[in-house]
């Protein structure tokens, strides 16, 4: 005699998502009752009905988040799944903050949700850690903004480690994005009402690193007249951010897994032990796993930092999300001041059209310069593509560098010289390390000719270059480029 099947309770106010989920929960085997309300809904689990629900957000009647905490009181073992088509950031936080057992994004994918239903069903049920709520005005200032699959599985991952300490690696290119996710992270996370401390790795002088991180002592070396707390000691409590980590020193990696082993450091002259009250959360640009092969970062070290891996999609994969990105940096530049600003349909399509090698902070900065200089309320086609073609295309050689590297659209020049490379040294070189052989025999002329173009401006150079400022300084001592003078 076989069992009764599961009954799933289904809420949704759109009809066609009800048959939708009715069928496909029915050929898996399950029983279904549906609703368009949340009344509804509630009734049926004040009177013991069914085994799962999944409901959605916005419902004639109701919130389907507001009831998680009330079927979570009345009913701590019923599993909940929450769908949307508000796929934002905070939509996902609210829902696993609030006890629902997964969220999902509308449009869903059926196999997706039949996987996470037998999970809600087969796993035994725990009630959910409590986690405090997020500030009230957080729908008002998002952190993050794209409703595209790959930030949707962002905000769900984020939404996961809100209840949890985990160590955190966010990998992506320059203006992804990268100091956004660790602020989600803690401002949502359980260290919220502690600091958050960021450190740039690549903008400090190797000396002065491990007296940054970890402090110094009166009289440690010359110039040390005071005791200072370091950055771990400043982040007491709270979450301390490792950015570009992958330019950290070796002597200074050694002391950070000293640290992460032990719990524990000292400072620089000091003799007691200070505990280590942070949370941890990395971020690079550089395939770290690369730099392991060649020798320049901790293997051990590594491993302890990539607990929870986040890669943050570049711009150009996830077009989809460029006209709410562009919309939101035009308010702001409108509430920093500037003429409000609109894009048609061509603008907007020009946009989605451009490589964005600068990702994200290159076209916050597109439309701030559109928002202070085009004169129509409503921006079109041409003045985006003119303002792209002022980046993609460098003026005439300053004094000091090559003419040819400045002459050519700035892809062409750089392929140019990976041809050249390749035929020069291609057969010498093994399968495991041409790409960062090749990027390093290309990042010297593009930044040359970045400079060149922007005539020795350095901040222009960086915006252009999708840098931080203080990153390109270092590589321009580093890769020894002469600096043009004369220009701030």
């Amino acid at each position: 005699m076989s069992s009764t099947p599961p009954t799933i309770l289904v809420a949704d106010d759109d009809r066609s998502i009800r048959t939708v989920l009715t069928q496909a929960l029915g050929r898996a085997g399950y029983q279904v009752r549906s609703t368009g309300t949340a009344s509804m809904l509630w009734r049926w689990i004040e009177e013991g009905e069914g085994d799962l629900v999944i409901t959605d957000v916005m419902m004639p009647d109701g919130n389907g988040l507001d009831l998680i905490p009330r079927i979570r009181r009345l009913r701590p073992d019923l599993r909940i799944i929450v769908m949307s088509a508000q796929s934002t950031l905070m939509t996902a936080v609210k829902a696993t903050q609030r006890g629902a057992f997964e969220y999902l994004p509308k449009p869903f994918d059926l196999a997706e949700l039949l996987s996470v239903v037998d999970r809600a069903l087969a796993v035994p049920s725990t009630e959910a850690p409590h986690t405090p709520a997020p500030p009230r005005d957080a729908d008002e200032k998002l952190p993050l903004i794209g409703r595209s699959a790959a930030m949707q599985e962002i905000y769900r991952t984020i939404a996961r480690l809100t209840t949890a300490d985990l160590t955190v690696m966010i990998n992506g290119e320059s203006g992804t994005g990268k100091e956004l996710v660790a602020r989600a992270l803690h401002d949502y996370g359980r260290r919220r009402a502690g600091p958050f401390v960021a450190i740039n790795m690549a903008a400090i002088p190797r000396e002065l690193i491990e007296s940054e991180l970890f402090g110094h002592e009166r009289g440690a070396f010359t110039g040390a007249t005071n005791r200072a707390p370091g950055r771990f000691e400043q982040a007491s409590g709270g979450t301390l951010f490792l950015d570009e980590i992958g330019d950290m020193p070796s002597e200074a990696q050694t002391r950070l897994l000293r640290v992460l082993q032990e719990g524990e450091f000292t400072s620089v002259g000091g003799r007691s032990a200070i505990r280590a009250n942070v949370r941890i959360i990395a971020a690079t640009h550089r395939d770290l796993r690369a730099a392991i092969r060649q020798g320049q970062f901790r293997e051990d070290l590594f491993y302890r930092l990539n607990v929870v891996p986040i890669r943050l999609p570049p711009l150009r994969e996830r077009v989809e999300d460029i006209p709410d990105l562009a919309r939101h940096f035009l308010e702001r530049a409108r509430e920093g001041g500037l003429p409000g600003k609109m894009l048609d349909q061509g603008a907007i399509e020009a946009l989605q059209t451009h490589r964005w090698p600068g990702n994200v902070r290159e076209l916050e900065n597109l439309m701030h310069r559109l928002s202070a200089l085009c004169p129509d309320e409503v921006v079109g086609s041409n003045a985006v593509r003119g303002e792209l073609r002022e980046i993609d295309y460098a003026p005439a050689a300053a004094p000091g560098v090559e003419p040819e590297l400045v002459q050519e659209p700035l892809v062409r020049a750089v392929e140019r010289h990976i041809r050249q490379f390749l035929a020069a040294h291609g057969d010498a070189i093994g399968p495991s390390d041409i790409y960062d052989r090749v990027l390093a025999e290309v990042e010297r002329p593009l930044i040359r000719m970045t400079l060149a173009a922007t005539r020795g401006n350095q901040i222009k150079a960086a915006a252009m270059l999708g840098l931080n400022r203080n990153t390109l300084r270092k590589k321009i001592r580093d890769l020894d480029i002469p600096v043009i003078r004369g220009v701030a």
